[in-house]
């Protein structure tokens, strides 16, 4: 007969970013630019 598995799962631990992390999407975010000419869609990184 095949295993239930309905039982408790055990409490996971919070998993917070590194502030590299959330600092590195902030300027990815910071340098992107999205430009939109009729149907078309351009994106832009400037580094």
């Amino acid at each position: 007969m095949a295993k239930l598995y309905t039982s408790k799962k055990l409490a996971t631990p919070k998993m917070l970013p590194k502030k590299e992390t959330i600092s590195f999407l902030l300027n990815y975010s910071k340098a992107l630019s999205i430009v939109k000419v009729g149907n078309m869609t351009f994106e832009n990184i400037a580094n």
